[in-house]
């Protein structure tokens, strides 16, 4: 137990090094009249409203300390969070919506926000809050489509398998706001941006179906994405001929890199996968584990994913040249094509992956879970497993490959023991994996 209880140690340390009040106050500052953000001053001279918008998991969190530094300077705005991420705010409006498939409150915030970008004019300042999940969040649709038409094509992007960029492309292609055309509704007031990244490689254009930069993919990288997936005959008729007229030039595409609209807009990573895994180690060195970060671009499917992440783990455990006990980080986002009538999560799939390989294995223990305390459409944040989870599951007469076939991984954990659940962080900057070797 002591291996698993130092496991979730060190994925807390993770979370608590990128949670929204480190990372706003690092890089927002109020000195006099001069608002720094970053690396960019702005003044605050003439600047008639301060107006706040936003969206995703810890955007409500990251409106309570840009409030904090602004105080009443900030005129009012209006952000969006998944259910159960909200906090009471004095100048901001927060409304809780659905994640990862937009209901209608996500349509209704999302409405509210672009017409409060619409609204700014030039002498005033707009700042935009944007965290992992606000592009299921800001939820709108083009002319002529109705919501269940955008409910049904994510669903089935969500199970095919396809890596957040593949959605994040057709959800760009679907909406007026994403993919840089919310700075079309925002010019010509002024754009900072601060995001807290959820993908690998930190890709702005990604983040969040990156509403406030620069897009480089177009109708025809969406289609592709359909038809990869074999989804042509599942989604609407209406989706689908949106996007082929778009193709064909009857629709604008999405602003591209070298447009004259993104001109001094300011775009600022506040927090990364990368931060919390640095965190991760310095805890995991603090309890005198020898500590390394494997991989901080973790992707591609679960069960190839948790095969390389045993494997790697067994050639620390049998070189004698290694000290120990060791632990291992990983940060990432796997995927994982959902084809049983289960509940669970990437990372719950991932662990119950990993204590099926380590049956015979002992010392070897593997947590996966959240950073934004969420897995799935489940209430945990992931799992935790070892040799003893095998054992304990027959013991209770429970097969483990049956769950891991159903993809019921997080009711395997609630029987067997190993769910992690935090409840929700305020903070999402994808997942992390700690592996702890004797």
């Amino acid at each position: 137990m002591r291996n698993r209880d130092n496991a979730l140690r060190i994925f807390l340390a993770g979370v608590r090094g990128v949670l929204p009040e480190k990372l706003v106050t690092d890089v927002l500052q109020l000195k006099g009249q001069v608002l720094v953000a970053g690396n960019h001053e702005v003044s605050l001279e003439g600047i008639e409203k301060i107006l706040v918008i936003g969206a995703g998991k810890a955007s409500a969190a990251m409106g309570h300390y840009v409030e904090c530094i602004l105080g009443d300077r900030i005129s009012g705005g209006h952000i969006v969070v998944k259910y159960g991420h909200s906090c009471t705010l004095k100048k901001i409006r927060v409304t809780e919506a659905g994640h990862p498939v937009p209901d209608e409150n996500g349509f209704m915030a999302a409405r509210e926000i672009k017409k409060i970008a619409s609204d700014a004019s030039a002498n005033d300042l707009v700042i935009c809050l944007i965290s992992g999940g606000a592009s299921a969040l800001l939820s709108d649709l083009p002319e002529g489509l109705i919501p269940e038409e955008l409910y049904i094509v994510n669903n089935l992007l969500i199970r095919s398998g396809a890596t957040i960029n593949e959605i994040n492309c057709v959800r760009k292609h679907l909406s007026s706001i994403k993919g840089g055309q919310l700075v079309r509704t925002i010019r010509p007031a002024r754009l900072i941006t601060l995001i807290i990244s959820d993908v690998i490689g930190n890709h702005l254009d990604v983040i969040g179906s990156g509403p406030t930069v620069p897009d480089s993919t177009t109708f025809a990288d969406a289609l592709g994405v359909i038809e990869k997936y074999n989804l042509t005959d599942d989604v609407t008729r209406g989706v689908m001929n949106y996007l082929r007229d778009g193709y064909a030039g009857y629709h604008p595409d999405t602003p591209k890199p070298g447009n004259l609209i993104f001109e001094g807009t300011m775009n600022i990573i506040a927090g990364t996968n990368q931060a919390a895994l640095r965190a991760c180690k310095n805890e995991a060195v603090k309890l005198g584990y020898r500590s390394y970060i494997i991989d901080a671009a973790l992707e591609g499917d679960v069960e190839t994913a948790c095969e390389s992440i045993i494997n790697t783990a067994l050639s620390f455990r049998n070189n004698q040249d290694i000290p120990k006990p060791a632990c291992l980080l990983y940060g990432g986002e796997t995927s994982v094509r959902v084809t049983g009538s289960g509940t669970g999560g990437r990372n719950q799939h991932l662990a119950l992956s990993a204590a099926i390989k380590l049956r015979d294995i002992p010392g070897i223990t593997v947590l996966s879970a959240g950073t934004d305390g969420t897995d799935g459409p489940t209430d945990a944040a992931g799992a935790v497993a070892d040799s003893g989870t095998m054992a304990r599951a027959l013991s209770m007469n429970e097969d483990p490959i049956s769950y891991l076939a159903g993809f019921d991984s997080f009711n395997f954990f609630r029987k067997v023991g190993g769910l992690i659940t935090t409840g929700p962080t305020f903070t999402n900057v994808m997942d992390i994996v700690v592996v702890i070797v004797e």
